[in-house]
């Protein structure tokens, strides 16, 4: 039989998220990068690495949000994820994490430094768990939830998507 949502959320010690879902950091490098080693746009010395386990159940998604490193998202379990993507010049991108390659889903996928993006579960799915390795390390000062009416004025190609999965 197959565990729950709620079994991964007690048996890793999730907490909800700020952009939804539930999470908990399980690394944070010793190692610093200086702010002088970075490019312009982070704030101060990052950590070289961090990573998160992240759970989005049914009905929850992770809220439209960029931040200023790489993030490399990793599947584990449960039902495909789907990661919406807007790059820079304003594309999107749907990656679809997942363990069936024969469905068209990554095991892995990357969201680029500074795209915004948002996640929920594949349709018909009951939760995935996946692995969320940012570098340079994550750092909330880097982080930056997405305004909706904004957004949308940005991307109006992509309104329908954007007022979906934003809170505010």
């Amino acid at each position: 039989m197959r565990p729950d949502a709620s079994y991964w959320i007690n048996q890793l010690k999730l907490t909800e998220h700020v952009e939804g879902g539930s999470f908990r950091e399980v690394y944070r490098s010793e190692l610093t990068i200086p702010r002088s080693g970075l490019p312009v746009f982070f704030q101060g010395d990052r950590n070289v690495c961090t990573s998160i386990y992240f759970l989005l159940a049914r009905g929850q998604y992770s809220a439209f949000h960029r931040i200023a490193a790489d993030e490399l998202w990793h599947f584990y379990y449960g039902d495909p994820i789907i990661v919406h993507e807007i790059s820079h010049s304003g594309r999107l991108i749907t990656h679809r994490l997942g363990g069936n390659p024969l469905q068209g889903e990554s095991f892995q996928t990357v969201v680029k430094a500074g795209s915004w993006f948002a996640s929920e579960p594949a349709p018909g799915g009951e939760y995935g768990l996946v692995g969320c390795t940012v570098a340079p390390g994550f750092d909330f000062a880097d982080f930056e939830l997405a305004e909706r009416d904004a957004l949308v004025q940005q991307y109006p190609e992509h309104g329908q998507l954007i007022r979906r999965l934003t809170r505010v």
